[in-house]
């Protein structure tokens, strides 16, 4: 049986931990940073976060080698 493929846009925007959680970058950090979005807003967004368990389930079929 052939190698699985990874799913190469998935690779790039998830990372899996040594516990197997599935961390990602939150949305809305790209650009109009200066004027609509306020420093509360901001500093939040910084940081990642977990996905949920049914949607990291998901994630893994898309990684099988990571």
């Amino acid at each position: 049986m052939p190698k699985m493929k990874t799913h190469r846009g998935s690779a790039k925007r998830f990372k899996i931990n040594k516990n197997g959680k599935v961390k990602f970058r939150r949305a809305y950090r790209s650009h109009l940073l200066t004027t609509c979005k306020t420093p509360k807003q901001k500093r939040q967004l910084r940081a990642g976060s977990y996905l949920c368990d049914a949607d990291a389930k998901r994630i893994k079929k898309l990684l099988p080698y990571l």
